[in-house]
């Protein structure tokens, strides 16, 4: 093959996407940012970045993380690979999505703002530029996997949280409700969770009991995987 031949197969650019799962202990919420550019100006997408042909793909989704959440630590996982020809009216682009779950902190709500950076609800996500609602619906797919055989729903709780949240945290990811009594049952059976002795007071009054996980289990369930819920 002639090298003329050879070139027009690099003549391919190369992104990433990020969906960022985030709950605020009630339902479960991605972020999206407030396109500013052309193609698709004034859409919303997800979180993106080009790389350059000498760039690290790891590296720049986590300069990625950083730019929109002012930090690296969340769980991060690959996607699969869009590559549609005409997904981007600019060129032929490969984009290798990924997903990432981070503690929700209100808080940080006007500083997203400030980036053009919103949280969504995860069951009313708009129509998103380019392919990036086929991305959302993959991201969702795999955490629907993921939560059934590992324990990865613990990167989207704060360190002390209670029965009634984490249950939450599950019922939106799966899209199912569950039985009280069967999901505490279920959960201490696993021997994940410390008990805190400390409780907190619910909004409807009530006292509730607070609870950790314990990292070691957390680690060899996350490793080797675990019929967790199912």
């Amino acid at each position: 093959m002639e090298r003329k031949d050879i070139e027009e197969y690099f003549n391919v650019a190369l992104a990433t996407s990020l969906v960022i799962f985030g709950f605020d202990l009630d339902k479960l919420h991605i972020l999206l940012k407030f396109n500013e550019e052309e193609p698709f100006k004034g859409a919303y997408i997800l979180p993106s970045k080009y790389i350059k042909p000498d760039q690290s793909i790891d590296l720049n989704v986590k300069k990625l993380l950083i730019s929109s959440i002012g930090s690296d630590d969340a769980y991060i996982e690959q996607l699969n690979a869009s590559g549609k020809v005409f997904r981007n009216p600019l060129g032929r682009v490969l984009n290798i999505g990924h997903y990432g779950l981070v503690r929700f902190d209100p808080k940080e709500t006007e500083k997203f703002k400030k980036q053009g950076l919103k949280w969504f609800a995860y069951d009313e996500i708009p129509d998103l530029a380019f392919d990036h609602n086929t991305i959302v619906d993959f991201a969702k797919e795999r955490l629907k996997r993921r939560v059934k055989r590992r324990p990865v729903g613990f990167n989207l709780l704060p360190k002390e949280f209670t029965i009634a949240q984490l249950q939450s945290l599950y019922e939106e990811a799966l899209n199912k409700s569950f039985d009280k009594r069967n999901f505490r049952k279920k959960i201490f059976n696993s021997k994940l969770l410390i008990d805190l002795e400390k409780s907190i007071e619910t909004s409807s009054g009530k006292e509730s009991k607070l609870y950790k996980f314990d990292e070691d289990k957390y680690a060899k369930m996350s490793s080797i995987g675990y019929d967790f819920l199912f």
